[in-house]
């Protein structure tokens, strides 16, 4: 263990939801919806791209609104990566940036990136702040419609899994912030970092998850109230083993 411990933190759509970000899994988030096999999957991308594309152009001009912004549940993250000596890893399952406009940086984005758009024929992935119309021509190919949301659909895999697992093997705490537990291969994460036999484990949520009880601490509040309290009394510890506050 490094004398300042290593951190790995995995962030759900909890953290996002505070700042009015529509949730995909909540009773009556986006799912509720939407079919996810007309606008998720890479057989719907395939049959209607247009379709698609209409749906995340939507999620995108809401993400960058000027309404949506970072709550003190980003802040304090970002704070903790900068003050923090030892290692953090901060990994998402949410597609937007709000990690990155609280100041956050190398965050892994599990399910992709609202704000970016992959050519299907290059794999170029591009950063992208607008809608994606119909004759939009790729930048890198030339091609027009070859333009695909980057994020991770149903029956595809994660990004940046290897890299969150070998973080997870090696840490001292882990911390998973408004995540529900029910999407793999995220849910697995509490079952890696226990595995060491080192790591600390604590879960802040807004009420309990199908998981809560694998974890060695529960905070269960709104995430812009407890993961602030929290990151606080962690960062008044200084040096030493990590000990849960």
């Amino acid at each position: 263990m490094s004398e300042h411990g290593s951190i790995v933190i995995l962030t759900g759509a909890g953290i996002s939801a505070e700042s009015g970000v529509d949730t995909f899994r909540a009773a009556d988030g986006i799912w509720a919806k939407y079919d996810i096999e007309e606008v998720a999957t890479p057989e719907a991308f395939a049959g209607d791209p247009l379709k698609v594309n209409a749906f995340y152009n939507a999620r995108r001009r809401q993400l960058l609104s000027g309404t949506i912004g970072p709550n003190p549940a980003h802040r304090a993250l970002a704070e903790l990566q900068s003050a923090w000596r030892g290692r953090v890893t901060l990994v998402t399952q949410n597609i937007d940036d709000l990690h990155e406009r609280a100041g956050s940086t190398d965050v892994l984005h599990m399910h992709g990136e609202l704000t970016k758009v992959r050519c299907t024929d290059s794999e170029r992935v591009i950063e992208w702040r607008r809608d994606v119309t119909p004759g939009e021509r790729c930048e890198c190919c030339g091609m027009t419609g070859t333009l695909r949301p980057h994020v991770v659909w149903f029956r595809e895999l994660p990004f940046w899994l290897d890299e969150a697992t070998r973080a997870l093997r090696e840490c001292d705490l882990f911390m998973a912030i408004g995540t529900s537990g029910q999407v793999y291969p995220a849910s697995g994460f509490i079952d890696v970092a226990r595995a060491s036999g080192r790591a600390r484990t604590v879960e802040l949520n807004l009420e309990p998850t199908v998981l809560s009880h694998l974890f060695d601490e529960n905070l269960h509040g709104p995430a812009g109230r407890v993961v602030p309290e929290f990151i606080a009394r962690l960062l008044e510890q200084g040096a030493g083993p990590i000990q849960l506050p």
